[in-house]
């Protein structure tokens, strides 16, 4: 039988859960974000000199796939952990790690001083901000959605995914501002370090806020469970990857499936466009920066309402539409670009960004809803950041190499479009998952235990899939 679903919180408490999940999201975003824009700006100069600009730039981009690399790694070590010891301590060591890496590159020497060892200690702290980043998103998203309201978990839930566009609000804004303060040769010189430093203050604002909050009610009940369990001599719980392997395989390929449009569309609209605009079309470093910065804000507006539409009428027609918009926009995007004018390319990247925000919303509780409690950070996580390594990391790179190939950003349009049509089959494969009660008990996935479920699969420690079936077809 399931569980009952449990009680909204006091609306006063769960914005406060809302409040804190966001700003630690928009930190950690900030912190990544900024590292993208800085690569495709000033790192091929400072970090890679002496080569072709377009290779620089390549090189550039080069570690800023790395911290993608780093991510996967992030997912398994804080997924373990998150699932083990809960939510809340993980995220604060997240938003640890992360600041103190942007803040390190802040003072980073570079090449000119210290030669090779620049890149080699750049690469070494985008790594850091990989590993955290994959261990931030999937608690923060699973804190407010095992909180929330399960009426309007899509809505609430979307709100730590309006980090991303604020942290690269935040990020590409300081840039632009320091940009147009200072000349080209001060910025390249110093100016460039100050958005990095800035990350210190964030943190500790960060911080105060997260660790106000209390733990996932959810996860103590299951946690509380399991512990009864083991006082009763009940058979060893699976480690959480174990058992997110062994069932719920499906729910993981489909989630790194509906990724791949979102990641891919992301990285080309806001970070391959930077360096696109300004040596292919001629548009000012300056003009680029705003227009990213104007079409973030509308990002981080769209995204809380396609999240309550998500709760209307489903997590799957949303995310389907979304990656339906950005396949059909693709061509339409870069024409608008090559217009060398401030308000097409302002239109190019908006509409991109509210596309893209309909898959972003809905998926916080989309793959929340994928898994059971015990095993829900692992899941999250791994299904999101594996899917990282394919999809964003190499996206500003691949780009960046087809244009260097083929000076024609046809071919780069079409990987958009490939892109859209797999996270279109991987989506369309998956079951709704907006009803389901994230506390149901259904069955238990111990050593030697069963595994039941009306449908789909049961988790450990009480935390079932739900009583809908589970999300792979």
């Amino acid at each position: 039988m399931a569980a009952p679903a449990t009680a909204p919180p006091a609306s006063s408490n769960l914005r406060r859960i809302v409040a804190a999940s966001l700003i630690g999201t928009t930190v950690e975003w900030y912190d990544f974000f900024l590292y993208g824009s800085a690569a495709a700006l000033v790192f091929n100069k400072l970090f890679f000199p002496g080569s072709d600009p377009l290779v620089g730039t390549l090189l550039s981009f080069l570690t800023y796939a790395v911290g993608f690399a780093a991510r996967p790694i992030g997912a398994l070590v804080f997924g373990h952990y998150g699932d083990r010891l809960g939510r809340k301590k993980l995220l604060v060591l997240s938003l640890l790690l992360m600041g103190g890496a942007t803040f390190a590159i802040g003072l980073l020497p570079t090449h000119a001083t210290v030669g090779t060892a620049a890149p080699v200690l750049l690469t070494a702290l985008r790594l850091v901000q990989g590993f955290a980043l994959g261990g931030e998103w999937g608690g923060a998203v699973l804190l407010v959605s095992e909180h929330g309201d399960a009426r309007r978990r899509g809505f609430w839930a979307s709100w730590p995914q309006t980090g991303a566009p604020a942290g690269q609000l935040l990020a590409t804004g300081v840039l632009s501002a320091m940009t147009a303060l200072l000349s080209d040769a001060a910025f390249t010189s110093w100016g460039w370090r100050v958005p990095f430093l800035l990350s210190g203050v964030l943190v500790v604002v960060g911080l105060w806020v997260r660790l106000s909050v209390d733990e996932s009610p959810v996860f103590r009940a299951a946690l509380a469970r399991a512990e009864a369990r083991r006082a009763e001599g009940a058979a060893l719980e699976k480690m959480p990857l174990v058992a997110v392997l062994r069932h719920h395989w499906r729910d993981v390929l489909i989630a790194m499936g509906a990724r791949m449009a979102e990641n891919i569309s992301y990285y080309v609209i806001t970070a391959f466009v930077l360096g696109y605009a300004t040596s292919h079309t001629g548009l000012s470093q300056q003009t680029a920066l705003n227009a990213v910065l104007i079409a973030s804000a509308l990002h981080f507006a769209v995204i809380p309402a396609w999240g309550a539409l998500s709760d209307r009428i489903g997590r799957r027609p949303v995310y389907l539409l979304g990656a339906a918009g950005v396949g059909v926009w693709a061509f339409p995007f870069f024409a608008l670009v090559d217009s060398n004018h401030f308000g097409l390319l302002l239109l190019a990247v908006s509409v991109g960004l509210v596309f893209h925000g309909a898959m972003y919303a809905p998926q916080a509780a989309f793959f929340a809803e994928m898994f059971a409690t015990r095993m829900r950070y692992s899941g999250a996580s791994i299904g999101a950041q594996f899917s990282s390594v394919a999809a964003g990391a190499p996206a500003p790179l691949i780009a960046t190499a087809l244009l260097a190939d083929y000076d024609s950003p046809t071919p780069i349009a079409l990987y958009v479009i490939a892109a859209a049509l797999l996270t279109l089959l991987a989506v369309g494969m998956a079951r709704e998952t907006r009803s389901r009660d994230l506390a149901a008990v259904e069955g238990n996935a111990v050593e030697g235990g069963p595994v039941t479920g009306e449908g789909g699969t049961a988790g450990p420690d009480g935390g079932a899939s739900s009583a809908v079936p589970s999300g792979g077809a």
